[in-house]
């Protein structure tokens, strides 16, 4: 897994916990994504040493701004690409579920925007 993608799947997760519970807490994060803690620990730390999380020691894990915007704009790609799988194509959710999995970190802002366009004029 590359570096960025592991960085995305990690504040998506974080936005989608922040959504649901409020706080978010390291087990959170570590039993939504079936790490363990030590290896959710370490990524933690590299969010914050990179200014995507603000993150005290055993208090709870929030996005800075930044952080936000990119988990943003992951979850998006993420809902949009689902959708379009789900209901254009015809996929079974689970497998539209796990291909816009991967394919959000990797997607063109042109191929987003021409998936978009053609939801909107299929409604």
């Amino acid at each position: 897994m590359k570096e960025n993608e592991s960085r995305e799947m990690y504040l998506e997760a974080i936005y989608e916990l922040e959504q649901q519970n409020g706080a978010v807490r390291i087990v959170d994060i570590a039993g939504k994504m079936g790490f363990s803690k030590p290896s959710v620990s370490r990524a933690i730390g590299v969010l914050k040493k990179n200014g995507f999380i603000a993150h005290s020691p055993y208090g709870d894990v929030a996005l800075t701004e930044r952080g936000r915007e990119l988990a943003r704009r992951v979850y998006s790609t993420h809902q949009l690409l689902t959708a379009f799988f789900t209901q254009i194509l015809k996929l079974d959710p689970d497998v539209a579920e796990a291909d816009a999995c991967r394919i959000e970190h990797v997607i063109s802002r042109q191929a987003l925007d021409a998936i978009e366009a053609y939801m909107a004029s299929s409604d």
